[in-house]
């Protein structure tokens, strides 16, 4: 996550709100004013990163109290900002809509990795996020303890079962990938019965995702991947929420993925009081 991006995402947001100005701004009294943000929720802080760049471009004085991925209780306050009173009142609604929505998918994603921890079990996002946000929903993920999964079709080759259905012979398709994808880059490959798994690790995937098995037939297939192919991985995936997750904890898997994660969460509920 680049801090150019971050400022771009800053400068839209701001944008978006303020327009060609805010009618404010020429009523506003010309000093200085003291503002909060005050959890009402308890929580997982997360989008702090993306407030820096905010109060850096605004000429607001930042004070943090709660950094990212750190817990907040109902009632404390995460961050105290000083400025001029149209920088703080004009910037009210975009940091609250930041913290707001990136605290509530971070919040959701460690009550995932809660109910994992203990195990060697991953629990991975998803490509499942809304247009133009996933840079700062997967950042969201990383402040609750999750990992991200790959963030784009550019950084490895997955190939799903509508991709599956265009290849003929899978096993010269993924010769041919090698030669034409970065040497660093994995090739997965979704599968949707043990038989596919086979296929799969025959054909020569470096992970493989049960997509919606069964639990025996995900055991058949973690069986037969330490049998043959102890180096593959194995991804679980397909309507996973938190309250299945555990059912999962005994499997000798890698990972597990959740869209969930992101588009489940709901915004954890702050306000900015005028001090």
């Amino acid at each position: 996550m680049s801090n150019f991006n971050i400022s771009r995402f800053v400068k839209d947001t701001l944008s978006e709100d303020i327009g060609r100005g805010d009618l404010y701004e020429n009523l506003a009294p010309n000093k200085k004013y003291k503002a909060k943000i005050v959890a009402k929720q308890n929580g997982i802080v997360s989008g702090i990163k993306y407030i820096k760049e905010l109060c850096k471009i605004t000429n607001l004085k930042l004070n943090i109290k709660i950094n990212d991925s750190q817990e907040v209780k109902a009632g404390e306050v995460i961050l105290i900002i000083k400025g001029k009173a149209n920088a703080v009142l004009s910037s009210e609604r975009t940091i609250l809509d930041i913290l707001q929505h990136s605290s509530g998918i971070a919040t959701n994603t460690y009550k995932y990795a809660q109910a994992l921890k203990g195990s060697n079990i991953k629990i991975l996002d998803t490509r499942k996020t809304r247009p133009l946000l996933r840079e700062f929903e997967k950042y969201s993920v990383l402040n609750g303890g999750g990992v991200n999964h790959r963030k784009g079709l550019d950084d490895s080759l997955m190939l799903k079962d509508t991709h599956l259905k265009t290849i003929t012979n899978l096993k010269e398709f993924i010769k041919k990938a090698r030669t034409k994808i970065p040497w660093t880059s994995k090739i997965e490959i979704e599968c949707e019965s043990y038989k596919m798994s086979r296929i799969a690790m025959d054909a020569g995937a470096d992970i493989i995702m049960c997509d919606n098995m069964s639990i025996d037939e995900i055991k058949k297939v973690v069986n037969y991947k330490k049998s043959n192919y102890p180096h593959i991985l194995i991804e679980v995936s397909g309507n996973i929420t938190i309250d299945n997750i555990k059912k999962y904890l005994h499997l000798n898997i890698d990972a597990i993925s959740s869209g969930s994660m992101i588009h489940q969460a709901t915004w954890l509920d702050f306000s900015m009081k005028i001090a």
